[in-house]
């Protein structure tokens, strides 16, 4: 399933797409989880500056 997930980002305007993975502490339990999200190669630097 993962190779088709590539295969359409290279397809047309989705070439400017990226997947980025983050690591997130919860507040509550202080265990970490990771957020994924597929996004723009411009707001690369805005989605880790996040919290």
């Amino acid at each position: 399933m993962a190779k088709k997930v590539v295969a359409t980002l290279k397809k047309g305007d989705a070439r400017n797409l990226v997947k980025v993975i983050k690591m997130v502490r919860s507040e509550k339990s202080g265990h970490y989880t990771l957020k994924e999200d597929i996004i723009n190669k411009e707001f690369t630097d805005k989605f880790f500056e996040k919290k």
